[in-house]
């Protein structure tokens, strides 16, 4: 490799490292009056960050209907972002499940993210599609485009879904999702940049062309993190437990850790082309705000005085 041809290369990834990803952040509705002042709090921090949408998570058995569509109401129409309902098949017939997207529509949203969701508490972990209402994501998205021409997430697993047979049919199951109508699809959280580079190859290597956006989980409770990565299928490697190992009683180590390993873990899928980022923020901002300032993705007011 001549000089000229490394100096390129460099200037290459400079440049991709001085460009301003999109990201995009999770919450989750509040269950008291104390977890909702920190939620409006992330809220108000994270929105000068100027993300391409919000998304607010919907209850495995709709438990939390009535509050996810009071928050996302109040995003959208008392802020500048753009909000983003999570809407699940789970114990909802067909024409209720309509019927809350048209309630959306006529509210001003026009983004919803498109779930089969997870088993209520009590079923014993297995899912039953409801028998009069959308069996699984892919019937959910041909549902909600009857409606309104919405923009529509999905999800995706780079490591495959726990429930999934294989690999192929993990590929198999996105594509049927993004041909019946959704715009991107959002990878449920990881912690290996190579495993979801690899699944972001396979996902060309299928035709598949629609955006496959990182998701990102900072780490705030490392016990909490286990059981989530268990329920979902993801891997958590022995150097990251590691990392944690031994501070269950300093608080302040452990954010520095996850701030570091996040920062690491985002910028390493930049190296490698990936220029849109979800972040599961568990309602909290300090350590979102800190990975997306490292990756460039400031308010824009400051970059603006800085120019």
């Amino acid at each position: 490799m001549s000089l000229d041809h490394i100096k390129e290369r460099i200037a290459d990834t400079g440049a991709r490292l001085r460009s301003r990803p999109t990201v995009s952040f999770e919450f989750f509705p509040p269950k008291d009056e104390t977890m909702e002042q920190t939620l409006w709090q992330s809220v108000d921090r994270l929105a000068p960050l100027q993300p391409r949408f919000v998304s607010v998570t919907y209850g495995a058995d709709g438990s939390t209907r009535a509050r996810t569509h009071n928050i996302v109401t109040r995003i959208q129409q008392a802020t500048s972002l753009t909000a983003a309902p999570h809407l699940t098949c789970v114990a909802s017939p067909r024409e209720e499940i309509l019927e809350i997207a048209r309630n959306y529509w006529a509210h001003g949203i026009r983004h919803i993210v498109a779930l089969r969701g997870d088993p209520p508490q009590g079923s014993g972990g297995t899912y039953v599609p409801h028998a009069g209402g959308f069996a699984y994501a892919v019937d959910l998205v041909k549902g909600l485009k009857s409606v309104g021409d919405f923009e529509i997430s999905v999800a995706t697993y780079p490591e495959k879904h726990p429930e999934a047979p294989s690999e192929s049919f993990e590929l198999e199951n996105l594509k049927a999702k993004l041909d019946a109508g959704a715009d991107r699809a959002i990878t449920q959280f990881f912690f290996d940049p190579v495993a979801f580079l690899k699944f972001r190859d396979r996902c060309a290597a299928s035709g598949i062309n629609a955006s496959i956006v990182p998701g990102i989980l900072p780490i705030t409770r490392f016990p909490q993190m286990l059981r989530m990565a268990q329920r979902c299928g993801a891997s958590v490697p022995e150097w990251l437990v590691h990392r944690f190992d031994g501070l269950d009683d300093d608080a302040e180590t452990r954010r520095l850790i996850a701030a570091a390993v996040a920062i690491e873990q985002v910028q390493e899928l930049q190296k490698h082309g990936v220029e849109e980022f979800h972040f599961y923020t568990l309602n909290r901002f300090e350590l979102t705000y800190a990975i997306c300032h490292s990756l460039g993705v400031r308010p824009v007011t400051a970059q603006a005085a800085s120019a």
